[in-house]
C-alpha cells in the first residue's frame, strides 16, 4: 500500500504567492489583519454576488484586487503603475509560446 501525495494547499502557484505577499506585507507592518480582513471581505462580496466562489481563481481575484486597493491607499503601489505591469504581464505571456518561459520584454 502506497500513501498518495499531499494535495497542494493552492491550486495554482500564483495563490500561493499572492498569500504570501499578503502575509509578509501585514508583518511588515503596512496593514493590520482586521484592516486586511474588511477589505477583503469587501472584494468578496462584490465578487460573489452571482456565483458561490470556489477557492480557486475567482477567490483569489478577490484577493488579489482587495490587495491592490489596500497598497494604491496607502501610496506604496500605484494604481496607474500596477495597471501597466498587469498589461506588460499579459501581452508577454499572450506572446510566449507555449512551454517557454514568460519574460517582460
Amino acid at each position: 500500500m502506497t500513501d498518495a501525495p499531499p494535495e497542494p494547499v493552492f491550486a495554482e502557484p500564483w495563490h500561493a504567492q499572492l498569500f504570501a505577499l499578503t502575509v509578509h506585507l501585514h508583518e511588515r507592518g503596512l496593514f493590520t489583519w482586521p484592516d486586511w480582513a474588511e477589505r477583503f471581505g469587501a472584494s468578496l462580496a462584490r465578487h460573489g454576488l452571482s456565483k458561490e466562489l470556489d477557492g480557486g481563481d475567482d477567490y483569489f481575484n478577490a484577493w488579489l484586487e482587495a490587495l491592490e486597493g489596500v497598497l494604491g491607499e496607502l501610496s506604496v503601489a500605484d494604481p496607474g503603475t500596477v495597471e501597466a505591469m498587469r498589461a506588460a504581464w499579459e501581452h508577454a505571456y499572450l506572446s510566449t509560446p507555449h512551454g517557454a518561459p514568460v519574460k517582460l520584454a
